[in-house]
């Protein structure tokens, strides 16, 4: 791996005419650790040992976790919520993400990432797929922690809520 690529520099020769978002994960234990924590991927490229590229089709919602080290301890935790964007949609870049997405959650620092980890786990423990949790959610997941709050609880009310919008919207 080049010294570009662990700084979010170009991403491999990957088929963007596919109108999927790519995401590149990256695995070297203890170094550095690039994941999905949930997501339904449509396409996985496997390049090497320690890197492949997962696709999302438009509208799908992802959660990718960042995190590496040195030998001094961590440099980066990160958590990012996106909803990966159809062409011609606005977006927001995001390192290792191509073109990049609506960003919905971003989370710095291990302590706040955890939290979200937990909060992703109660909801899956509610019978809810993440992937399928309102986007107004993850946003509300965010403003929370950013104002130091515990997030609200997503409900299988509010879920069953999100899913008649949704119908009624689409």
């Amino acid at each position: 791996m080049t010294g570009s690529m662990a700084a979010g520099g170009v991403a491999p020769s990957v088929n963007n005419a596919d109108n999927l978002t790519h995401v590149e994960l990256i695995w070297v234990a203890k170094k550095i650790e690039y994941w999905i924590r949930f997501g339904r991927e449509a396409h996985e490229q496997i390049l090497d040992r320690s890197r492949s590229v997962l696709a999302f089709r438009p509208n799908s919602i992802f959660a990718f976790v960042r995190w590496a080290a040195n030998d001094f301890g961590t440099v980066i935790s990160r958590i990012d919520i996106v909803r990966a964007v159809a062409p011609g949609e606005p977006y927001q870049t995001l390192p290792f993400v191509r073109p990049g997405g609506e960003i919905l959650l971003k989370i710095e620092g291990w302590p706040k990432v955890e939290r979200v980890l937990r909060h992703i786990d109660s909801i899956e423990a509610a019978g809810i797929d993440a992937c399928d949790v309102a986007p107004d959610h993850w946003r509300h997941v965010a403003n929370r922690m950013i104002a130091h709050q515990e997030p609200l609880a997503y409900t299988s009310a509010r879920h069953k809520a999100w899913l008649k919008r949704r119908e009624i919207e689409g």
